[in-house]
């Protein structure tokens, strides 16, 4: 724990990103592979910002002798958190029916297909739907827990580089 605490807050802040995100990941991959939920295509489109978040956080614990571009690498970690809190509440809200969701996971079958190619569209389609949840606790479903997690874990983040940036800004007087 001292050695934690010996690190420049920047590097912190990056391995609560990699910490934090990976956790979200691990839990997605958790239910896909643990539960055998398996997800749509949303669902990949929300890890993606994790991984970035994950590799940021490790960049931002890896330039510990240069605080201030591990602060940039926070900084990206948080666009990638916010990200996909975004692409978290629009799934939840696609399966919540409050808007509709790409027609590729959705559900939505093109208008004036012959039937060889309504029948061709049918098997080449993946079954996984976008506009069906899976899995909730609460009523809130996986998508709207990681946009609330996600959405958390960057403001945390960003209250530490106020934190920082409030510091220095004090140091220069």
């Amino acid at each position: 724990m001292a050695s934690l605490q010996a690190l420049p807050r920047s590097s912190q802040l990056g391995l609560l990103a990699a910490l934090g995100s990976g956790a979200l990941l691990g839990g997605a991959l958790w239910f896909q592979y643990g539960m055998g939920l398996a997800p749509c295509e949303m669902c990949h489109w929300q890890r993606w910002p994790h991984m970035v978040a994950i590799g940021s956080g490790i960049l931002a614990l890896a330039t510990l002798a240069w605080p201030r571009v591990a602060l940039v690498f926070v900084l990206i970690a948080i666009t990638a958190l916010l990200a996909t809190a975004a692409i978290g509440v629009f799934h939840a809200g696609v399966e919540y029916r409050w808007w509709e969701g790409p027609q590729a996971c959705s559900g939505n079958i093109p208008r004036g297909l012959t039937a060889e190619q309504l029948k061709k569209y049918l098997f080449g389609q993946r079954m996984i739907r976008c506009d069906e949840t899976v899995w909730s606790l609460w009523g809130i479903s996986m998508a709207g827990w990681n946009a609330i997690f996600s959405g958390a874990l960057a403001f945390v983040l960003a209250s530490g580089v106020a934190r920082i940036v409030r510091g220095e800004r004090h140091e220069d007087r």
